[in-house]
Order: structure tokens, then sequence, then C-alpha cells
């Protein structure tokens, strides 16, 4: 079993910055991808952010590139999200995911990803 539990979010206005955190516990971090998600009001969950497992490649949805940074510190277990210049749209809950072992590479869709945190809720007021 693997849990992965996300910290960070908060109130910001527009234009400010928040960092995420993900910790992971219950097994070895390395080898699985991972990803932000986030999930809007009244909308679905939709892909933020991807970091393959040594942290050499990363992959971003096109509303955050730029302004959004997805690192990983695989000796503490955790994954992180950079979030500047933030936006009102970018009000979400969100979700950190690992890919099952062995998975290395970045993908986009959720069902790619078989351990999932339980959110945190990030909301950016104009």
């Amino acid at each position: 079993q693997v849990q992965l539990v996300e910290s960070g979010g908060g109130l910001v206005q527009a234009g400010g910055s928040l960092r995420l955190s993900c910790a992971a516990s219950g097994r070895t971090f390395s080898g699985y991808a991972m990803a932000w998600f986030r999930q809007p009001p009244g909308k679905e969950r939709e892909f933020v952010a991807g970091i393959s497992w040594s942290g050499g490649m990363t992959y971003y949805a096109d509303s955050v590139k730029g302004r959004f940074t997805i690192s990983r510190d695989n000796a503490k277990n955790t994954v992180y999200l950079q979030m500047n210049s933030l936006k009102p749209e970018d009000t979400a809950v969100y979700y950190c995911a690992k890919r099952p072992p062995g998975y290395s590479g970045i993908d986009v869709t959720s069902l790619a990803y078989d351990y999932w945190g339980q959110g945190t809720q990030v909301t950016v007021s104009s």
C-alpha cells in the first residue's frame, strides 16, 4: 500500500504563489512517474503536470506552462508543485497521483495512475 498526502493549499490573491507538497509513504518512492491533477468546481479532473521517476523529464498542461513547476525529491519521498502567477481559473482541488511500479514515464490520463492523495484546495481570488 502507498499513501499520498498533499499539503500547501490555501487562499491566495491573483498573481500570488503557492507551493504544494505530496508526501508518499508505504513503499519505495523511486521507479514511478508522479503527477498533479486538479478538479475545478463543477468540472472534470484534469492533468496539470507530470514528472518521470528520475525527475529528468517533465510535462505540463498548456494552461499552466511557464507558471507551474513540478519537481521531486526521492530522498524525501516528496513531489512538489510550485505555482506562480496564479489566476482565478486555477481554483480547484489539487491531487497528486503515482503510476504503478515499472511505469516510469508521464501519462496525462488519470486511469494511468493507481494511487491518489486526498486532495488539497487551492482558491485564487480576483
